[in-house]
């Protein structure tokens, strides 16, 4: 790891102990936006760390944002940095400037399509965004709508969209936002707007994961070694070791995969690699979780302990921007597409 990454994971790690504690997380969840967090994550040049310095960015590299990305969904931050991120690289890959502040994406489910009427001046956007993320907390949403059938990309102001806000399992806000011949601030065409923004958000959601399990992992090393039973720490008897072996097995591969799927996004997310590591760190999520609550027994479902933190996070990304069985399908309709001739080069990595 360099000298940049390690700082990196420093800088983010002060920050989570001064401004993501508990009480924090509790009052998130409760509705109330952390004004400090979000400030202190700003002031590193985090909010902005994925867009270009011509747009605006911090100047860090494509694989240490998504190193900040996992960080954070380490420490569990109740905060939009994957939206903010994913929504400032389509507005930068459609030529549209980035506002300042917190941003959300709309619509996150490909059933759900949204209308521009036109490119240009006195645009607006017609249609419904169910389970937008921080679709109530965010000032802007960035929507990717269809004009004359060709995708377009456009920022629109959130005030007075929301017309439901529900909130998924980590207790993070959903809102239903109702576009209405919305304005259009600015908008631009985007061939492949569509893909972007369901690829792109696999990939952060996979990063974000990631981050989840190697806490989960981590509490639960920590709660073997400390909880005593007949006489000596649990993580002794070999079903305990047994158990943890298994999570740490499925927290090293998820991480391989995530690991290729960044470096092979830099300018671009790459389909298949982010197609393998969603569908990968989506199987380990719920055997992680299980494994992890089943470790620390019944002190695991309890609200008092910090494990649900992570757990709850790792089932709720699981299903956002496609689950496992989804990018599965995704993973061998490209490889039938290949041809079997192909096959060999597609498993070693070889794939054009």
């Amino acid at each position: 790891m360099s000298d940049m990454s390690n700082d990196l994971i420093k800088t983010i790690d002060r920050i989570c102990a001064a401004q993501c504690d508990r009480p924090v997380r509790v009052a998130a969840e409760a509705g109330q936006w952390p004004t400090a967090l979000w400030n202190a994550l700003d002031d590193v040049g985090l909010v902005r760390g994925a867009l270009p310095e011509a747009a605006g960015g911090s100047g860090l590299e494509f694989d240490d944002t998504m190193l900040a990305l996992r960080r954070t969904a380490y420490h569990a931050i109740p905060v939009p940095l994957a939206e903010t991120m994913l929504a400032g690289r389509l507005l930068v890959a459609a030529g549209l400037d980035v506002p300042e502040g917190p941003l959300t994406i709309a619509p996150v489910r490909t059933e759900q399509k949204l209308v521009a009427s036109g490119v240009g001046p006195g645009a607006t956007v017609s249609g419904t965004a169910r389970r937008v993320p921080w679709g109530d907390a965010c000032a802007f949403a960035v929507v990717v709508a269809d004009f004359n059938a060709s995708p377009v990309v456009g920022l629109v102001a959130t005030k007075g969209l929301a017309v439901g806000v529900d909130k998924n399992l980590a207790g993070e806000p959903r809102a239903q936002l109702q576009f209405d011949n919305v304005p259009l601030i600015a908008v631009a065409p985007l061939a492949d707007a569509w893909q972007r923004l369901q690829i792109e958000g696999a990939l952060c959601r996979s990063v974000q994961m990631i981050g989840a399990l190697e806490r989960t992992l981590e509490y639960g090393l920590l709660y073997a070694n400390d909880r005593v039973q007949f006489g000596k720490p649990i993580g002794k008897f070999q079903a305990v070791q047994h158990m943890l072996a298994i999570l740490a097995g499925h927290v090293a591969a998820s991480s391989a995969v995530v690991d290729a799927a960044v470096e092979a996004s830099s300018a671009q997310a790459d389909e298949f690699a982010v197609a393998v590591a969603k569908s990968r760190v989506g199987e380990a999520a719920g055997k992680c979780a299980e494994i992890a609550h089943q470790v620390h027994g019944a002190m695991g479902y309890t609200h008092e302990h910090n494990l649900h933190y992570s757990t709850r996070r790792l089932w709720a990304w699981r299903d956002e921007f496609g689950g496992e069985s989804h990018w599965q399908v995704r993973l061998g309709r490209m490889v039938s597409a290949d041809g079997p001739d192909a096959l060999w080069q597609t498993l070693v990595g070889a794939r054009a």
